[in-house]
């Protein structure tokens, strides 16, 4: 029996071995299905995993630059580093990514989980249907990493050793040039799909409640958000059927004996935007009517009325099975964290007629699953996932390849934007240096002065003094701060405030230990 949720967020992981440092035990992430069993994950690990190039590449520099620092590894860097880490649909099957998803009500949590390790400044969750992605900003690169792969394999109770083959692994501007990438739809198994650019979005808005969502990721997630709209905007990517929803009607109506909506019973379980859609996708292939199964009415009430040209028969899930069986084609687009269909189910119902081949077709777009992937066992029962839709997004990918050229050319200029902002940042902690020492000159050199003219002097007399010495090192300081400040819009700007920056830590002699602890005040 799998270990539950709560004991792994106790601190045990399978095999019942303590994981420091404990987190406090919460409500599960998800349910974790009984129908999806370790051994599945066990068996897909030990076979070969086919990297996309560039998170081959990327990763194995990642990698290397660990090696490189094992001498030292444990010296913390001077400036923090942006990891990315997680899965995708490109390199890891959906039995492993169902398991690591956290439904974005959870995401707050697991933000304020990640934060509390000691390496561990800021997080962010970015967890759909193709994809489970963390990103932080880590004191120590090393111990950042150990500290997120612990928390992966606890909270999903993945051992690590199974879990590691599957997992790509980027740092700063590697990271920082993923989510760009990310966000404009550039990964997406649908290239130029734009329900990622609102997931994203998604993780922003979230962030800003939650204080584990620093400067740097709140940053770094805006200048994202501003490339994915560019790409859209400027490039042609996004013109056609881009989209999961768009891939799952192609991949059905392809595996259709006649091809044709009119001859089969369309079912969709869940009334959301995946749902939606579906239902345009499908009204554009020509079919007529569906079925669509809710938990409410009134949002599946709001889906009809979307679309008046189409016939909705609406269904609460209560009417599940009997809306199944009257179907030859079911979608499944639920928020649903449980298998709603099992093989028994399908097993116990009629046959479908001959038009379609005699077989009910189910294609699950759901992460986690929906539709119990043992249906394929039975004759008359087919199911699909998300990782299926691969046999019809490879000529939209070909299609695209000029867009996507002209999108990497936006991303690079917007990934440049970002890393001149986040330099810009180092410049603060010289700021406080020298405005601290300056003061501290100051005020050694007022009370000198003081102690010198005895007590004849009045509180008045006294203040003009004060004030006359504090005016004094605000003109003279006023160049070199003004040296140092940037808005990190131009990278060349950026890079003559840097040199300005180490201009006067030496004129100065601000000390590193000086700046450090400065740094750590801001």
């Amino acid at each position: 029996m799998q270990t539950t949720m709560q004991q792994r967020l106790q601190g045990r992981n399978v095999a019942g071995r303590s994981v420091a440092p404990s987190v406090p035990a919460h409500r599960a992430f998800h349910s974790h299905r009984a129908a999806t069993q370790t051994a599945t994950i066990s068996a897909a690990a030990s076979s070969t995993t086919k990297l996309p190039a560039s998170h081959l590449e990327s990763s194995k520099k990642a990698l290397d630059s660990l090696k490189q620092q094992a001498v030292n590894r444990y010296a913390g860097d001077k400036k923090s580093s942006i990891i990315a880490i997680g899965l995708t649909i490109h390199n890891a099957p959906v039995e492993l990514r169902e398991k690591l998803a956290v439904p974005e009500a959870e995401w707050p949590r697991a933000i304020e989980e990640l934060c509390q390790f000691p390496h561990i400044e800021e997080a962010a969750v970015l967890s759909t249907c193709n994809r489970m992605e963390l990103y932080v900003v880590g004191l120590s690169w090393h111990r950042g990493v150990r500290e997120v792969e612990e928390w992966l394999s606890r909270t999903s109770g993945v051992p690590l050793d199974e879990l590691r083959p599957y997992l790509f692994l980027l740092r700063d501007r590697d990271a920082t040039h993923h989510l760009m990438r990310v966000s404009g739809g550039l990964d997406s198994l649908v290239m130029g799909e734009g329900q990622i650019l609102a997931q994203v979005r998604q993780v922003y808005k979230v962030g800003q409640n939650c204080p584990g969502f620093g400067r740097h990721l709140n940053g770094l997630f805006k200048q994202a958000i501003t490339a994915g709209k560019r790409v859209r905007a400027e490039t042609s990517i996004s013109t056609g059927s881009v989209s999961v929803s768009s891939a799952a009607v192609e991949l059905a109506q392809l595996k259709l004996p006649t091809h044709n909506w009119s001859d089969a019973k369309v079912c969709i379980i869940g009334a959301g935007k995946m749902s939606t859609l579906l239902v345009k996708h499908l009204q554009s292939k020509g079919c007529k009517e569906v079925t669509v199964l809710n938990r409410s009415l009134p949002r599946a009430q709001a889906l009809a009325e979307e679309f008046p040209e189409v016939k909705f028969n609406i269904h609460l899930m209560p009417d599940l099975l009997a809306c199944v069986e009257a179907s030859d084609v079911i979608f499944a687009a639920s928020g649903s964290e449980e298998i709603l269909i099992h093989r028994e189910h399908v097993e116990a119902m009629s046959k479908p007629s001959d038009v379609v081949g005699g077989k009910r077709r189910f294609v699950d777009i759901s992460v986690p699953r929906n539709i119990a992937p043992a249906i394929n066992e039975l004759e008359h029962g087919i199911v699909y996932n998300v990782d299926d839709l691969k046999e019809v997004v490879a000529a939209n990918k070909e299609g695209r390849a000029q867009a996507a050229a002209e999108a990497e050319v936006l991303i690079r200029e917007e990934q440049r934007a970002f890393e001149a902002w986040r330099d810009s940042l180092e410049t603060v902690p010289t700021i406080k240096a020298l405005r601290s020492k300056a003061e501290t000159i100051r005020a050694a050199e007022f009370e000198k002065a003081v102690s010198r003219l005895g007590e004849g002097l009045s509180k008045k007399q006294l203040k003009a003094v004060e004030e006359l010495s504090k005016g004094i090192v605000n003109k003279l300081l006023h160049g070199p701060m003004t040296a140092l400040r940037c808005d990190g819009t131009d990278p060349d700007a950026v890079g003559q405030t840097l040199a300005n920056m180490e201009a006067l830590e030496r004129m100065f002699q601000l000390s590193e230990v000086d700046v450090a602890a400065l740094a750590g005040k801001q």
